[in-house]
């Protein structure tokens, strides 16, 4: 599940939007989860909504003025039907005033309350983009997420295959370390998933014989990202050299892995002695960046071998 803070989400955001915390600092624990938001019908962030409340309200100078000229009994009845929804907190944006009905309704309902200088549409704008990278679902798979030829590739297979080894020989090529052991994934769109890498891991690579490697350090700050859209996964397969044959040579159908309901690309590739496994990996990457330009070398033989049978060509 994943999950933020209101106090997190203020720390993240203060310098960019000009936040300052008016009331019900000790809230500041209250979370918002991404299960809560997607359980419930209250849109996530928008302009004060009455009828369709929002989880975040963000009240604009419009609507501060409006506020204020409605008589007390109206401006407490609109206050006590906003009571009734899930408020995780009130953004009062365009440097405007806070009006003190508001602030008793913040203390009374126990709801943190910021003020920002920014405009209105600012603050929706930066809190949803970033509320939609928080709280997008999440899980974590174990193996290398490299950025090879720019796209992202995630490196699998069982323990002591050698997908470290492969790494470093790709990082060695010219492409990128993202996250090396633990993946962690986010689904940031429909079809889009982001893979980064946990802080205490972060530029660290680890080899068997050699223990952990800094690839900042060693590589230069090129050799690493911080975090990739995940296209395609590798997955390595040790098989001995008596056992490759039993490998489709030619296969008619493409492998897809689900992760977070989302398909992804998948090449097995068998590991034996004498296979360079950097230049697979590469080829690899360039046949699917080819496929989805529409370019499908596999059935492009396969029609001139039948064209061959047929006597077409």
């Amino acid at each position: 599940m994943s999950q933020i803070s209101i106090t997190q989400l203020f720390e993240d955001n203060k310098e960019k939007l000009g936040l300052v915390w008016n009331l019900g600092l000790e809230y500041g624990g209250n979370h918002l989860s991404n299960d809560d938001t997607s359980c419930s019908s209250q849109g996530l962030i928008g302009h004060l909504n009455f009828i369709h409340p929002n989880w975040i309200q963000i009240l604009s100078n419009l609507t501060i003025d409006y506020l204020n000229q409605l008589d007390k009994a109206s401006f407490q009845q609109k206050l006590d039907k906003l009571a009734q929804s899930s408020l995780a907190c009130l953004v009062v944006a365009d440097g405007a005033t806070v009006p003190e009905l508001l602030q008793s309704f913040a203390i009374k309902t126990k709801i943190p309350l910021f003020c920002s200088s920014s405009s209105s549409l600012d603050v929706i704008w930066v809190l949803r983009s970033y509320l939609a990278k928080v709280l997008a679902p999440s899980t974590s798979k174990h193996g290398v997420l490299l950025d090879v030829l720019g796209m992202g590739v995630l490196i699998t297979g069982d323990s002591g295959v050698g997908k470290s080894e492969l790494a470093l020989e790709l990082i060695s090529r010219g492409h990128g370390l993202v996250a090396d052991d633990v993946v962690e994934i986010h689904r940031i769109g429909p079809e889009t998933l982001e893979g980064c890498c946990p802080p205490l891991l972060r530029d660290y690579l680890e080899v068997r014989g050699l223990g952990m490697l800094n690839i900042r350090t060693i590589f230069g700050e090129t050799a690493v990202r911080r975090r990739k859209n995940m296209k395609l996964i590798v997955h390595l397969e040790k098989t001995s050299a008596a056992d490759i044959g039993s490998f489709e040579r030619l296969p008619l159908s493409n492998l897809d892995e689900e992760i977070l309901s989302v398909k992804i690309r998948k090449v097995t590739i068998p590991v034996a002695a004498g296979r360079n496994l950097a230049v697979l990996v590469e080829a690899a990457v360039r046949n699917y960046i080819l496929q989805l330009r529409g370019i499908d070398n596999t059935q492009e033989f396969i029609k001139r071998h039948e064209q061959e049978m047929a006597g077409d060509l």
